[in-house]
């Protein structure tokens, strides 16, 4: 059982999680098409940065960024190796649009890649509610990306 919380991303064993997810974006894409935050970006004022973990151990990691009011961007979703098919991801993401919701933003968007590698991430994401979108906040058209979002239901 997994508890997911907020958290720094400056912690060491997240900072090596990110340094991992940044590795794999640079190896898997074209450097103009990785769009990964680094440690920086992620402890800006309009992100918010969970982790779940699992006993105190890191397993996972996302991040939810500002862009308006009403729409904001999932940005550095990542589990560890060992935690992979065990349902973190899933977890992390309904935690992500609760809070989402419970803050009233009506749409979340989220830039993935095009590569086999991603099609783990990309069906999460369908599977979420998530469909296909123009590129958003200063994103371009990239064959080595797809665009996704979703609309919050608001009560």
């Amino acid at each position: 059982m997994f508890t997911i919380d907020r958290d720094d991303p400056a912690r060491p064993d997240v900072h090596r999680l990110l340094d991992e997810h940044l590795a794999d974006m640079f190896a898997s894409s074209p450097a103009e098409s990785v769009h990964a935050l680094d440690l920086e970006a992620l402890s800006a004022p309009e992100i918010r940065f969970w982790t779940a973990r699992e006993g105190g151990t890191l397993v996972g990691c996302g991040a939810l960024k500002e862009l308006t009011s009403d729409h904001a961007e999932l940005k550095s979703m990542r589990t560890t190796r060992e935690a992979r098919g065990r349902g973190v991801a899933a977890g992390l993401l309904s935690h992500i649009l609760d809070d989402a919701l419970h803050r009233r933003i009506g749409r979340v968007s989220l830039e993935t890649g095009t590569q086999d590698s991603f099609a783990p991430a990309r069906r999460l994401y369908l599977r979420a509610g998530f469909v296909e979108c123009p590129p958003f906040a200063g994103y371009t058209l990239d064959p080595s990306s797809v665009f996704l979002t979703i609309r919050l239901a608001r009560e």
